[in-house]
């Protein structure tokens, strides 16, 4: 159990991030045999952890990012593991930073408020943040609550259609720009978006298969459609200007993905809706 004093220093981070995200911190783990061993740059280090701390940006719902078992209480997700690990090769604790939904992860960034997450590379997200080469990519797809007419994602695109959509994210941008007959609903939070399916106040969500999975295991009779309407392409993120530590992130991340501990991430975090081939 982590003692008041040990708080004391993530308490004051969340009173700077103005009680938007919930902040917790974790020692330096035990060295792991998982892992192989990155000499380490001062300049790395420093571009990478400037605090001595590795703020790592997460949202709850996604498995992609973070989730917690119902029965356990036990956090998982690539972006949670991927950010001990990185802190355990850096020599740094790590700070779990919880934001409502990914809009505000990726303006944590913006900001420096933290220094990595894992998230969709798009291009327009690639004008104000660093990304290393995509690790995963996942369908894009919907999902429809029990007894939906909605078969497909053509069905999607008809007058009184509510489709909605994480508040800020890539799936609004695009699908706003997108549908010419639905109506794009910006939900804050992947919470409110199974209560709002549950009270039919939704006909549709829209994101990563990866969350759809998540989310119909919350809303009975729920469904994920078959088919995709995209693809995202995940990649660790920080904060522009730091680019000087990417060599060593693209070594890292190739360690992890040659040992297998990427996929390892993945299916504890219970990842679904990777991208098939055409």
């Amino acid at each position: 159990m982590r003692t008041s004093r040990r708080l004391l220093w993530p308490l004051a981070v969340a009173a700077l991030l103005g009680l938007t995200a919930c902040v917790s911190t974790w020692q330096i783990p035990s060295p792991s045999s998982a892992l192989t061993a990155l000499s380490v740059a001062p300049e790395v280090q420093q571009a990478l952890a400037p605090a001595g701390v590795l703020r790592v940006g997460v949202y709850l719902g996604s498995p992609t990012s973070l989730v917690r078992d119902a029965k356990t209480g036990q956090s998982h997700g690539v972006a949670f593991e991927l950010g001990h690990a990185l802190g355990q090769q850096l020599g740094v604790p790590v700070q779990v930073v919880e934001y409502p939904r990914v809009a505000e992860v990726i303006e944590g960034l913006k900001k420096s408020e933290i220094d990595m997450t894992f998230t969709n590379a798009t291009a327009a997200r690639a004008k104000d943040i660093a990304f290393t080469p995509a690790l995963i990519q996942l369908e894009l797809g919907v999902l429809v609550p029990a007894n939906s007419r909605l078969q497909s994602f053509a069905d999607v695109d008809r007058a009184g259609v509510r489709l909605g959509v994480s508040q800020g994210s890539s799936s609004q941008g695009v699908l706003g720009a997108r549908l010419k007959q639905a109506t794009v609903v910006p939900v804050p939070s992947l919470s409110v978006a199974q209560q709002m399916l549950q009270r039919g106040e939704l006909d549709a969500f829209a994101t990563n298969k990866g969350i759809l999975f998540e989310l119909a295991e919350k809303v009975p009779g729920a469904q994920v459609l078959k088919d995709r309407w995209g693809l995202e392409n995940l990649a660790i993120a920080i904060p522009k200007g730091r680019e000087s530590a990417m060599p060593y992130l693209r070594d890292f991340t190739q360690s992890l993905v040659t040992r297998g501990e990427l996929q390892k991430m993945a299916t504890r975090a219970g990842l679904r809706g990777l991208a098939q081939a055409d």
